[in-house]
């Protein structure tokens, strides 16, 4: 494994990172070499289609992938230290304390049989060190944070006595209970109304002001993304095709797959449109990846270089990069 230097005010440095599933004819690459990163602060937003490898590649950093998943190379620096090299000890002080992990599916995250105020207070007494009852305090203290209304009296609570969002408030106020340095939030709104979805979204910009937490955002949701990320990479088929600011990557998309998805956001401003623009076929499955370019087959724009080779992920305007021949080409051409 190749050891490199973490930048000055880089807290996340992912390289190389490739993950594996086990099927009948043998490893799969689901992942597939994907490289990112995070600065003190910052907050990078982590788009794409369903099974693209966004949760997979978050979970993978704390050791947490599913039976028949595993990591086969690459390495992960968090803070200057490869996550993916610490002893399980090790991880444990990290996983929870210096960073905070929103779920997406709170009723199978959340231990059933544990009330709501013992599942706050544990990761708050086992990395803080706080006692019982101060542990219960700053509990109670976290729902009303995440705007749960009778804090209190919902810590005695267990989780199938709340509602979907209340749970998903749970999870949150769970993610951020010891002011992490990175919270990584996967699908964290995706229960709740939008009301409540505008005031969690303005909750977790204000930490990260406040604590200068850096912040990973999964979602489907571009237009939530672009009032909340710095950065946004852009996945397909288990790598990343674009990297861009959150400016750049509205203003002026480069990758076909990018401009697809924001094409297909319903614009109220445009009352000619009839239907949505949607993006044709489907991702590759995971062991049947097309030659070259992952998104060649639906892309149109595609090219005989896309289908022979495998593009990189590139620079094309400052701190834009993109992974494809026909943006660079058109790039150089203007």
């Amino acid at each position: 494994m190749t050891i490199h230097a973490t930048p000055a005010g880089r807290l996340l440095d992912v390289r190389d990172l490739t993950i594996e599933i086990d099927t009948r004819r043998g490893p799969a690459v689901i992942v597939d070499g994907i490289d990112l990163h995070v600065d003190r602060g910052e907050t990078l937003g982590i788009v794409g289609e369903s099974g693209c490898g966004k949760s997979l590649t978050m979970l993978s950093l704390m050791r947490l992938l599913p039976n028949r998943i595993k990591v086969a190379k690459g390495s992960a620096r968090f803070a200057g230290r490869d996550l993916q090299t610490m002893s399980n000890a090790e991880l444990r002080k990290v996983r929870g304390g210096d960073v905070g992990f929103v779920f997406q599916d709170p009723m199978t995250s959340l231990n059933p049989v544990m009330r709501i105020g013992a599942q706050l207070a544990e990761p708050l007494r086992y990395h803080r060190g706080l006692s019982k009852q101060e542990a219960r305090k700053r509990a109670g203290e976290l729902l009303r944070l995440v705007g749960i209304p009778g804090a209190e009296e919902r810590l005695d609570a267990y989780p199938h006595e709340l509602s979907g969002g209340m749970r998903q408030r749970v999870m949150i106020a769970i993610g951020l209970a010891c002011d992490p340095q990175l919270l990584i939030a996967d699908e964290p709104t995706t229960a709740l109304d939008v009301t409540i979805q505008a005031q969690i979204v303005e909750l977790v910009k204000s930490l990260r002001d406040r604590l200068g937490m850096s912040v990973v955002w999964i979602t489907h949701d571009l237009a939530l993304i672009a009032g909340l990320a710095d950065r946004v990479n852009v996945l397909y088929a288990g790598t990343v095709v674009e990297d861009a600011p959150v400016d750049a990557l509205f203003s002026a998309p480069a990758h076909p797959y990018t401009r697809g998805l924001l094409a297909s956001i319903p614009k109220l401003s445009d009352s000619r449109v009839d239907r949505l623009a949607s993006i044709g076929g489907t991702p590759p499955e995971p062991g049947r990846r097309p030659q070259g370019c992952p998104f060649a087959p639906r892309c149109p724009l595609a090219e005989p270089v896309c289908h022979e080779r495998v593009p990189r992920l590139e620079p094309l305007a400052g701190a834009h990069r993109v992974a494809c021949f026909v943006a660079h080409r058109q790039k150089e051409a203007a």
